[in-house]
C-alpha cells in the first residue's frame, strides 16, 4: 500500500508527465492506494468543474481512506514538526506534517512530489514510494 499525497494528484488530474504521475498511473489497479481526508480536501477543492469533481470522487472511492489526525496523531504531528524546527526546518503546511506523521506512523510508503516532505525522509524516516 501506498499514500498518495495532493500534489501528485493534482498532477495527475492536472495531466502533468513527471516521475511521480507515471509511478501513480502504474500503480492504480495493481496495488492497493491509500488517500488521507486531508489530501482527499485539497484535491477536490481545487476542481472548478463539477463534471472533473465527480470524475476524482469516482476514483476516489475505490481507495483506502483513512482519518489522518485524532489527539495521538495530533501530539505525534507536534513533536515531529518540532523535531524538524530544531535542526533549522521549518515545515509550512500544516497539513504536510500531518501526512508525513500519519505516514511515519503506520509504516506507509507516500508517494509526493512537495519539497517539503523531504525532510521527514531524511530525518524522521518517512518511506518515500
Amino acid at each position: 500500500m501506498i499514500m498518495v499525497d495532493s500534489s501528485v494528484w493534482i498532477d495527475y488530474f492536472t495531466g502533468a508527465d513527471n516521475k511521480q504521475t507515471e509511478i501513480l498511473d502504474n500503480t492504480l489497479g495493481q496495488q492497493h492506494v491509500a488517500i488521507g481526508d486531508l489530501i482527499l480536501t485539497e484535491v477536490l477543492q481545487g476542481f472548478r468543474h463539477d463534471k472533473d469533481c465527480n470524475t476524482a470522487k469516482s476514483i476516489f472511492e475505490e481507495l483506502t481512506l483513512f482519518e489522518l489526525l485524532g489527539k495521538e496523531m495530533a501530539l505525534k504531528s507536534a513533536d515531529n514538526f518540532r523535531a524538524l524546527r530544531k535542526k533549522g526546518i521549518t515545515i509550512r503546511k500544516t497539513a504536510d506534517v500531518i501526512i508525513a506523521s500519519f505516514c511515519i506512523d503506520r509504516n506507509i510508503p507516500l508517494l509526493f512530489s512537495d519539497k517539503d516532505f523531504k525532510p521527514f525522509v531524511k530525518h524522521l524516516g518517512l518511506n518515500e514510494a
